[in-house]
Formats: structure tokens, sequence, C-alpha cells
């Protein structure tokens, strides 16, 4: 029977049978997923919108209750516009841009995410973790509906799996009982505590935290700004910290940090968290508790995500305090670089040898949301005298003097990372232009005269030229590659100019499928950009 591990807000893949539980032989399937939360649909979505087969396989039915990851960057939102369902986690989410840093009650430090203008999607949403989920899997829907090869079986437990020569061999339990199958390729979604992770006899390297937080989600009728609000010592949280966030469905979330000695039974009994709740928002507003855990986190990452035909993604490769949304967003991140990888190497388009760059590539990333996320949670939980003093001597000047105030840290917000040295770039062949822009980066964002410039860059090799013509008969060989031919005059607010040419006149930019630039040149060339294209598919 399939353990029940936590409880579900939708129900969204109920089970059903497949013929293969009573097939002789274990079918083959060029990929499986395991895990259908955020990273294991999106990755689904993705590759089924590339037209590559995937099955996921989870071991509940829906998505689980409460808050969880509730910051979406506006690279996330970004990605999900490419798959398909960024309207629709816009719509229902709450948008913020603008961060307020408090210590007791005196405002010390405020922040805004996105001071440009300029972009088609704000710094950040909240949402609730169940809806992003349910916004992916009802984008799997319709496109399963067009003809996208995506299956999802729901309540489908991985119990062991065995690394052969040109495959995985799974044993997977049901409702109905056991059955095998085969993946040319597994990718591991599976969570912090990931079964396929301890299957295989892997772990993390890094710290963990000795403190504990209490999330609680509340739903009230308030007048709170929509803003990111942090405060350090409050009257309400003596000797601590607390954080303040609005969600849709009139749904607050607030954190409370605890310390490391804490009775957890009593902290978690309604009565405490009701007491904690009044005092923060004030007596006298009516709230209903929605859901509450309390949580310690790590800093941590696997030292390979690539096991030969294995791969993993999101918490099962690495894992992040909580403070700067680094989770679920890094996450999206893994999967926006595996996805066009793993289907270039089924379509024959690179070699196998491609995916070892997601490793290299996306463990650079962690490592880097590791380090900020591990210099926020040291500022948030001094975990010596020195680290306290610093703080302490930081928000002691933080009112009066300019230059302290970037230095006050309640969570680092995730920022999308710039692949800076992956072997895949091309060296810059455009020094006038933006560092924002080079090779490595991921594309920033600009107003067109017909829209966006990312809605454009689509799903596939892109070469975007600016003031700068390409042939007619233009052919690269590997996978198809996009012409976007974009002059001055499709630009009219200068922030393509500004992004994209600093002060060079023309640009060629060869960009990936996960719209991070290859390389970069004033003029078109085909054998060089040939020879990127080639680079970029791991073939030299």
């Amino acid at each position: 029977m399939v353990a029940v591990r936590y409880q579900t807000a939708f129900t969204l893949y109920p089970y059903e049978k497949v013929a293969e539980q009573d097939a002789a032989n274990p079918a083959r399937h060029p990929v499986v997923i395991v895990g259908g939360g955020p990273v294991g649909m999106g990755l689904a979505l993705d590759l089924g919108k590339k037209g590559v087969p995937c099955l996921v396989l989870d071991d509940h039915d829906g998505v689980g209750r409460g808050s969880r990851a509730i910051c979406f960057a506006k690279r996330t939102l970004e990605i999900c516009d490419r798959l398909g369902c960024g309207d629709p986690m816009v719509d229902k989410g709450v948008v913020w841009n603008v961060g307020r840093v408090y210590r007791d009650e005196k405002e010390v430090y405020t922040f805004n995410l996105l001071p440009e203008d300029g972009h088609k999607r704000p710094a950040f949403i909240n949402l609730q973790q169940p809806y992003f989920e349910q916004f992916l899997v009802e984008e799997i829907r319709r496109q399963q509906a067009a003809g996208a090869p995506i299956e999802i079986r729901g309540k489908n437990c991985v119990t062991a799996l065995t690394q052969h020569g040109d495959h995985v061999a799974l044993e997977v339990d049901t409702p109905d009982g056991p059955y095998q199958l085969e993946a040319d390729y597994l990718v591991a979604c599976d969570g912090a505590s990931s079964p396929t992770r301890a299957m295989m006899g892997l772990d993390f390297e890094g710290r963990v935290f000795e403190d504990n937080f209490l999330i609680a989600d509340i739903k009230m009728k308030a007048e709170f700004p929509v803003e990111r609000r942090f405060w350090f010592n409050p009257s309400f949280n003596r000797g601590e910290t607390a954080l303040m966030h609005k969600q849709p469905d009139d749904v607050w979330r607030l954190d409370f940090q605890l310390g490391w000695d804490i009775d957890r039974e009593a902290e978690l009994k309604p009565e405490r968290i009701s007491e904690r709740v009044a005092a923060m928002i004030g007596e006298g507003i009516e709230f209903e508790l929605v859901w509450t855990s309390i949580y310690t986190f790590r800093c941590c990452t696997m030292k390979d995500y690539r096991h030969d035909r294995v791969l993993f993604a999101g918490d099962a490769a690495h894992q992040v305090s909580p403070f700067g949304a680094r989770g679920a967003n890094g996450g999206m991140q893994d999967i926006d670089n595996l996805g066009w990888k793993l289907a270039a190497v089924i379509n024959g388009h690179a070699d196998d040898t491609l995916l070892n760059s997601y490793h290299e590539e996306r463990k650079y990333g962690a490592m880097e949301n590791i380090k900020n996320s591990s210099r926020s949670a040291d500022f948030l939980t001094p975990r010596n005298p020195a680290h306290r003093l610093f703080r302490d001597a930081v928000l002691d000047l933080v009112e009066d003097h300019d230059f302290a105030r970037p230095l006050v840290n309640s969570g680092r917000l995730s920022m999308p990372c710039t692949y800076d040295g992956s072997n895949l770039n091309t060296a810059d062949a455009l020094p006038d232009a933006p560092a924002r822009s080079r090779p490595g980066s991921a594309c920033s964002d600009a107003p067109l005269s017909d829209g966006f410039l990312l809605d454009q860059l689509g799903a596939e090799f892109t070469l975007l030229t600016i003031n700068c013509d390409l042939p007619a008969d233009l052919t690269l060989d590997g996978p198809s590659v996009t012409p976007l031919i974009l002059t001055s005059a499709d630009d009219p607010t200068g922030a393509l100019q500004e992004r994209y040419l600093g002060d060079a006149k023309s640009a060629v930019y060869l960009i990936r499928p996960d719209q991070h630039v290859v390389g970069r040149w004033a003029d078109f060339d085909e054998t060089r950009v040939g020879a990127a294209l080639a680079r970029a598919l791991g073939k030299t």
C-alpha cells in the first residue's frame, strides 16, 4: 500500500490503473520524473511541449496543504510564461516589489526589487504553492489535449531502482500492487528528503542551522500594506525576528523566529499560535488559523547532480534557508536548464555528455544561492558573538548612515543565475555592450513596439539581431534556430538599447532555449555563430 505522507489541498491526478501494470515485460519510457511538485511538473510541461515523451510518478494524487513556497520571482514567472502558465499565476498572485525592514517598531530600511520600468513581470508575486502546482497541472492538461506526450500517474511510489548501461529499472508500488518499468533517463524531483537519493545511498554536504521558525497562515481582512515586512526584535517577538506577507484569498503568511531550544508540541498548540498572531497584528482583528508548521532548515547540496542516467533537481539536489525565496525559484531554474538539454540529447541533436553541463551550471547556481542564503541565515540567526556584534552594529548605524543600509540582510532575494565560466559559453565579442547581457546571463526583458522581448524568444535557440541583417537563406547545423530581427524602430523606450547594445551600434545574440546568452557579436558571421551553437550543444 502506498503510504500517505501528507494531506492534499487539491486532487489533481487521481490514481488509475494502466495496462503496463499487467504487462509481461516492463515498458520503457524516454524520461521518468519522480515527484509531482513544482519542479517535477514544470519539467514534464517543458519536455512535453518539446515533443519529448515523459512520465511523472507521484506517491500522492495532488498537491499538499499549506502555503510553503509562496514568493515566486520574476525569473520564475518568465519561465512560466514560456511554459504557457504565467498569466494565471500573476492574475491569482499578490504582486509586490517593495520590502520594508523594521527594528522594534521603527522602519530602518526600504528596498525596491524592480526599480526600473520595462518588464512584463513584477519582481515577485506571493502565491501559495498549491495554486502554483495547480496552474502547472492545468497547463499540462491543455497540452495533453493538444497531443503533448505527457503522462501523470498518481499514487505511484518508486520503491527501488537499478541502473543499467542504457536505462534505469524501477520498482513501483500502487494501490493495486507493484509493477516494473524502465527509463532512458530518470529525474528525481522528489523533495528534500528524496527517497531516490536515499535509495542510491547519496547524501548532502552542508550545514544545519540551529533555529526554529513557526509558519502561521491566517485568514483575515486587514488594511496592512501589500509589501514584504520584516522585523528585528519586535515587541511581539522579543529577541527574535518576524516576517509578514500577503497571499491571495485574504490569507497572510506570518513567520516567527522561535530559537533553538523550544518545546515544539507546546509551540504548535493553536492557543499559543493565536497569542503570537494577536500580538503581531493587534488586538481586535479577527483571524482564522489556516495552516501552521515549524521548520528547521539546512543550507546544503549534493556533490553531483548527475549519476549516470539519474539526475537530481530542486530540493532533491540542494536546500537553502527560506530567507530569500531561493528554494522553489532555484528549482525552476534547474528544470529550465535541464529540459532543453534532455530534449537535445533524446532528439539526437547533442551527445549524452551535454547533460554533464546541467550539473556544472546548476551546481554553480546552487552554490551561489547557498552562499547568499547562509549569509542571510547568519545575519538572522547569529551563530557566534562576532556575527551578533556585526548584526547589531549594522542595525545601530542603518538609521543615520546610507552605507549601512545595504548591509541589512533580512534575506537577499532570489535573482537569476549568470553562468559565468560555463563551457557552453562563447567568449564575449561585444565588449561595448552591457555586462548584464554577457554570455551566460539570463536575458533581460524589454518592451518592444509589439509586446515584450522575452515573449518573442520562444523555446528554441534564437538568433537575435539588433540593427543588423541576416541572410535570407540562414542555415546552421543542429537544432532549429529561430531568427528575431529587430531595429531601433522596435525600441520605443530605449530599453533594448540600454540592455543589449550599450555603446554598440549593432548586435547579434545567440540565445539558448532557456533564454540564457550563448554568445554575442557586432555583426553576423555564419562560421562564428555555427561554432557557438556547436559549443552550446557540448560539441566542442
